[in-house]
């Protein structure tokens, strides 16, 4: 049976709490040890050898990058490797993106810690998948994939599925995606009749995710995809996921490595980190 879960709350705070419950006194001696902040991810590790990532919300960043009001998107740079989990939680709910990453990294990491060191109960996790592997599209099926997920387009534009395309950044779209795309003034609507929504995790970092979740049509497939979404999945599963597609650190120092490099998912996939699907039982 799923937890209950209250709509005043969201997900990363239920989250929070479970890790909080789960660790225990441990929480209180676990330090980061390492992180990168690169192009695309960003990672850390912790100093009990476990390591998370989070997508890197560059566009909050002010483009004159040199200037003081730059400076206060990373205002610890220089004095983050040695602070406590603790208190990098607690900035995450600062209202600053990138504090926000950072903490949501270190969330994997603890799960990573609990699904390594305690198990893994209530649910399944499977290495080297993906959530719609095994996925049956509902015969005349509407599908909503939120965020540029280029894997997902690519395969509905190949499978000549019904989809649209929920993204702010319409740049980021080809043009034959364009075509696809859904106003903001239609979302709403869009989403009530979506069959299928895919909904990338970096929503946990601008609190959208949970509103998305509720605009859902009863019995939607709803799927959360990303290295963001990474973590203990109670809190989703509560809310109506079916599922998530996240990624799990397995060598988090070279993983660390190739974010400094800029490196992305092709880099580090099968060498430094496993693509998972993380599902109910």
């Amino acid at each position: 049976m799923n937890p209950s879960f209250d709509k005043n709350t969201g997900i990363l705070q239920e989250t929070l709490a479970i890790l909080q419950t789960k660790l225990g006194d441990s929480l209180n001696e676990i330090v980061v040890e390492k992180v990168v902040i690169g192009i695309f991810f960003t990672g850390v590790k912790l100093n009990n050898g476990h390591g998370g990532l989070c997508f890197t919300p560059v566009k909050t960043i002010p483009e004159a990058v040199c200037c003081p009001s730059s400076a206060k998107a990373m205002p610890h740079s220089g004095n983050i490797a040695g602070t406590p989990v603790s208190i990098m939680l607690k900035r995450m709910f600062n209202g600053n993106a990138m504090t926000r990453a950072l903490g949501i990294a270190v969330m994997n990491a603890l799960s990573n810690t609990i699904w390594k060191e305690e198990g893994i109960h209530g649910y399944n996790i499977q290495k080297d998948a993906d959530p719609l592997d095994e996925y049956v599209f509902p015969e005349g099926g509407k599908a909503v994939v939120v965020g540029a997920l280029v894997p997902y387009l690519r395969m509905f534009k190949n499978e000549n599925r019904d989809f649209g395309i929920l993204e702010k950044d319409t740049a980021t779209l080809k043009p034959d995606e364009l075509a696809r795309h859904v106003p903001e003034e239609r979302a709403n609507e869009v989403l009530a009749e979506a069959d299928l929504l895919i909904i990338t995790g970096t929503t946990l970092i601008n609190d959208t995710l949970e509103d998305l979740i509720d605009l859902a049509k009863p019995g939607a497939d709803i799927i959360v995809v990303g290295p963001t979404a990474s973590m203990l999945p109670d809190a989703f599963f509560s809310r109506g996921v079916r599922s998530i597609g996240g990624v799990m650190a397995t060598d988090p120092d070279r993983l660390l490595d190739v974010l400094g490099e800029g490196g992305s998912g092709y880099h580090f996939f099968g060498k430094s980190a496993d693509r998972v699907v993380i599902a109910r039982k």
